[in-house]
């Protein structure tokens, strides 16, 4: 009984000792690194002398009452920075008790989401943050976002790994141009690690919308239906357009499509009955096709019936009605 307890005393105190590894690491790549524009502030127990509240200026440095020489701040976090000027006092006062804060964070500039999210707007990164991260900040995308996301990066981000930044330059193709990557919505919301990059401070990311496909003619909604990044077909189209009227010429559907390099349309002219029937493979529709359902031709017979049923209210609905006394 007594060498139980003690196993689980054992794995207990295994466990805490983990655990707080854990929050140390995770603290420790969550800690901010200092940039020009933040205001620091600093207070030593017992001695106000030694207290200060300064701005990291552009150099990336600071001025303290009691060093000759600038601090530099730029890129360490508070216990990196408490730690070397702890030292400094330590000429002038007895084992110096300072607590060193971040009062205002001002060195970095927000990040942008904006495009087909929900929620567009911007966004202040207190730690380090990947693109996933962001569109779920942002509410997710909207029905309406293609298959790519482009983010840019306007300006170098401070304390970054410089193999970060040569990749990015690298990525550049006109020196005028602002830096910036494409990446597959699929493959991040995958969490693959090359699609899920790490968002910097500055960073703006756009979630493309996608192209959209027009559904015109004897259809019961007319819709304007984007192609997402898993494509549209003819039949999911039809579909999504509430299916046929009546009228409907489903034999005979008309796809307009741009022709490569210019304005004008060619027309592709495609049997629906055959696709339904599995003699004829659905087509897979294309950017700004316009797909145009035509009325197909009635006889007396069948306009009768459809009066007679209902059918036909569009067009009797449209006949002068008088009452024979």
């Amino acid at each position: 009984m007594i060498r139980k307890k003690l196993i689980f005393i054992l794995i207990s105190l295994f466990s805490m000792i983990f655990y707080t590894q854990g929050q140390t690491n995770s603290s420790q790549a969550r800690a901010y690194l200092i940039g020009p524009g933040d205001i620091l502030e600093g207070k030593v127990l017992g001695e106000e002398d030694y207290s200060f509240k300064v701005t990291v200026d552009d150099d990336g440095n600071i001025e303290v009452p009691f060093s000759d020489k600038p601090v530099q701040a730029m890129c360490k976090t508070e216990r990196q920075l408490r730690a070397e000027i702890t030292q400094l006092i330590a000429r002038y006062v007895r084992d110096p008790q300072l607590s060193l804060r971040v009062a205002e964070r001002r060195s970095r500039p927000p990040v942008t989401i904006y495009g087909e999210v929900r929620q567009q707007q911007q966004v202040i990164l207190t730690r380090q943050t990947r693109l996933l991260e962001i569109l779920s900040f942002a509410g997710g995308v909207t029905e309406k976002a293609g298959g790519i996301i482009q983010v840019f990066r306007p300006q170098p981000p401070l304390c970054a790994d410089p193999k970060e930044l040569e990749e990015w330059k690298a990525q550049a193709t006109d020196e005028q141009e602002v830096p910036s990557r494409l990446y597959s919505l699929s493959s991040v919301k995958q969490g693959k690690e090359e699609s899920n990059p790490v968002i910097y401070p500055g960073d703006i990311i756009i979630v493309q919308k996608a192209s959209p496909v027009y559904v015109i003619g004897e259809v019961m909604a007319l819709r304007e239906i984007p192609i997402t990044e898993n494509g549209l077909t003819l039949t999911e189209a039809i579909a999504q357009a509430g299916g046929f009227s009546r009228e409907a010429k489903t034999k005979e559907i008309r796809i307009r499509r741009l022709k490569q390099n210019s304005k004008d349309r060619e027309i592709i002219v495609v049997n629906y009955d055959e696709i339904r029937n599995g003699k004829q493979k659905d087509i897979a529709l294309q950017p700004e096709d316009i797909v145009e359902v035509g009325r197909a031709k009635r006889g007396v017979g069948g306009t009768i019936l459809d009066i007679l049923t209902g059918g036909a209210r569009s067009f009797t609905q449209v006949l002068p009605q008088r009452v024979l006394y």
